[in-house]
Order: C-alpha cells, then structure tokens, then sequence
C-alpha cells in the first residue's frame, strides 16, 4: 500500500480531518506515528491469533482433558500464565528502564514465547496424564516470564510512539481484526472436527499458534521507536521497594490497582464456562470451535466501541464491561443450578462466552489505556510494573482457591467471581478520568 494510503487510513480510522494529532509524543515519533500504528496494529493481531489458538481458557484447556490431565492442573493453567507475566514485571523494570530503545527486549520476548508454545505441542504429542499436565504447565511458565517482558516493554513503546485518543482506538482495531481471524479459525475447527479429532488436531493448533509469535517478532522490528526518558543503575539500589511504596504514597494509582484487581472476573470465569460446557454440553471438539467463533464475533463486534469508549473516558469503560460479566455470570450459575432442561442445551455455553468476550474486550481495553494515559516516561512503566506485579500475585492466590473450590463447584466459582467483578465496577467508576 502507498504511503498517501496508509495516511488516508489512518485519518479515517482515528476520524482525523485537519492537522495529525501527536499530543503526548516526541516530535520524532509524530513523523512515523502512522506507519508505527499500523506495524503495531499487525503485530499484536497476529500475537492476539496466536494467543487465541494456544488460550488456557479454551484450546489449552481442551488439550490438557484430553491428555487426561488432572482438574487441578487445567484450573491452574490461566492464573499461572497471568501471574507468571506479572509477578517478574517490577524485578526485570528496572534491567528494562535503563534502556533507550526498549521493542528488541519485546522481540526478545516474543521469540522465547514462540519456543514455549511450540513445546507445549510437542508435550501433548508425547505424553499423558499427570506427566503431561505438569510438563505443559512448566512451558506455561517460561511463557509467562517472556510474556512479562513484552507486557512491560509493549505499553512504553505505545506511549512514545502513539499519541494520546489513539491509543485505545489501536487497542479496539486489534481486537477486531485479531477477531476476524479467530473466527475464520473457529469455523475451520467446527469443520476439522467433524474428521479429526485426534491430538494432532490440538497439537496442530499449538504449532500454528506459536509461529504466530515469530511472524510478530519480524513485524515489530520495523517499528520506529526513538531513544527515550533512561535511569541510571545507581540511581535506586532498593527499586522493588521503592516501586512498590507507589502503593502508599500515590493515591489514584492504589485506587486504580485495588479496581483493577477486582475485574479480574472476566479473565479467571472463562476456563469455568468451558469445564461447564463440557460438562453439561459434552467434549466435542466442535463445541470448541463454537466457543472460538463465539469469542471472534465478541472482538469483531465490540472491541472498536470499546477502544472509543476507552479514549473517551477508560475508567467508565472498565466499570460498564465488568458489569456485563458479573451480570452474565450470576446469570449463568442461575441457570445451571435451578434450570436442568436448560443447562445440557448446547447453544447456552457459545452464547454465555460470547457476552463474557465482549466484556472482557471492554475491561482490558479499559484498564490498558487507563495505565498508558495515566503517566508519562519511566514513570508509566514503573505504574505497569508494579501493577501487573501485584495483580499477578492475587491471580496467583485467587487460582489456586478457584482450583480448590472448582473441585466442589464449578459454577459456584463463576459466582463468586462475579460478586468481585460487581464491586470492581463501582471501584472503577470511582476513579478519576485520565483522559
């Protein structure tokens, strides 16, 4: 596409008519602001396939039952891969702020992570049983330290190189494209599973998923990222303790920790929603594929509102999302507790995970821009950092209690998260606007 194009794009998808906004970049940045919107916008589509073909909630969690893996280890699987990309982030912030030039320790990152997943496919080809549960979730875990690299990095590259009412947007057009590939993926699965549903079927799917982190490394090395705000290594010798008293002395960043930690419902309910189709609806693989088109559709349809909500005013976006999950999830464990006929329907589960998709769409759209316009500089990656660190660490604990009590009660989880993710949305409608 010719450089008058790609202008002519962007213009329209950020509804830009006079002169190019560049609030809150480097002059430098403003020159490739829109080449670098596109290159990250491809980039992080295609990570967000890969995430959606290897996601603990939905293919990870179909692989590991069908290798027979324990139910402890599949409740397992999502907090650890969160957390495990969390819980590193103020350690490796430090190593990352002394750094000018900070997309090569994404690529890096995104390159671990392509080993990982690739590792996890050859686990279930090889193994099964508890060996292969705990096999799969040591690949989780090397993934979830890469992750953690490009998570800190991902944000700060955003904030030098697109401008402030753009950045959510670029969230929202990510989410929807990333979403018609996962529905085109989906429906390829629904089909495949008609004639295969062997472990290849997944393993397959693994394979493909991790290469998608390969392809992104190439993408995001093209992008124009100039030298930026650096710390000495002398500066603090104590720097976890110094992030972590943010906590204490920055008000509206301890708000925004304790709300964000309360919409975590969205992320921790969807390995509950897939137990229970299975369960009530039955394992076969082409359920999966319903789920994967449901969860598409979600992102194609409301992750470009959401990413206009969000540079309207994020913390409203986090409050009204969350409360759509917490209302679905209450719903659901209704139904399944006092509504039998209903509850073995097929058509529930794919219908449940489509509006848990469009919520969850909306609270990380949400929370993201809220964390990247909230600051500036090292300042923006310390608020990441800390942040991701202490939600890891709950997710971390609240999984390991959704583990224990998933053993009693699936849906009784999906209740209990979903009272937390109602309390979140008046914590997040609290908070101050950033925008």
């Amino acid at each position: 596409m010719s450089k008058p194009a790609i202008e002519k794009l962007y213009r329209f998808l950020n509804n830009e008519d006079g002169e190019r906004v560049c609030t809150d970049i480097s002059d430098e940045a403003c020159e490739h602001t829109v080449t670098n919107f596109f290159r990250i916008l491809l980039t992080h589509t295609v990570t967000k396939l890969g995430d959606t073909l290897s996601n603990p909630k939905t293919v990870l969690t179909w692989l590991m039952s069908y290798v027979n893996a324990p139910v402890y280890l599949i409740s397992l699987i999502v907090p650890i891969r969160e957390s495990g990309a969390m819980i590193p982030q103020i350690a490796i912030s430090k190593y990352i702020s002394q750094k000018p030039i900070r997309k090569w320790i994404w690529i890096f990152g995104s390159v671990l992570q392509f080993i990982s997943i690739a590792a996890i496919g050859l686990v279930g080809l090889t193994y099964k049983g508890a060996l292969a549960g705990w096999l799969m979730v040591g690949c989780l875990v090397v993934f979830s330290f890469a992750r953690s690299l490009s998570s800190v990095t991902s944000k700060d590259v955003i904030g030098k190189t697109i401008a402030k009412t753009r950045r959510g947007k670029l969230g929202g057009y990510t989410a929807a494209l990333s979403g018609v590939l996962v529905l085109v993926a989906g429906l390829l699965i629904t089909y495949k599973s008609e004639t295969d549903a062997s472990v290849d079927f997944y393993t397959n799917l693994m394979f493909f998923a991790s290469v998608m982190w390969l392809v992104a490394a190439l993408i995001y090395a093209s992008v124009k990222e100039f030298p930026g705000e650096t710390e000495s290594p002398s500066e603090d010798e104590n720097a976890v303790v110094s992030k972590l008293e943010l906590l204490k002395t920055n008000t509206q960043f301890r708000n925004f920790v304790i709300a964000r930690a309360l919409l975590l419902c969205s992320s921790l309910s969807a390995p509950f929603y897939v137990l229970l189709a299975q369960k009530h609806a039955g394992s076969e693989s082409f359920l999966l594929g319903l789920l994967i088109v449901a969860n598409g559709i979600a992102s194609i349809i409301s992750s470009p509102f959401w990413g206009k909500q969000a540079d309207k005013s994020s913390k409203n976006t986090m409050a009204r999302a969350v409360t759509i999950a917490a209302i679905m999830g209450i719903a659901l464990f209704v139904i399944v507790t006092f509504f039998e006929s209903f509850r073995n329907q097929l058509w529930l589960y794919p219908i449940a995970f489509f509006i848990l998709g469009v919520a969850h769409g909306g609270v990380r759209a949400g929370r993201k821009t809220y964390v990247v316009d909230m600051a500036n500089g090292n300042e923006r990656t310390n608020y990441v950092a800390v942040s991701n660190t202490i939600i890891g660490v709950i997710l971390l604990i609240t999984g390991g209690l959704s583990a224990l009590v998933s053993v009693l009660s699936i849906e009784g989880v999906i209740l209990g998260l979903s009272l937390l993710g109602l309390l979140g949305a008046y914590r997040s409608y609290k908070l101050p606007d950033v925008e």
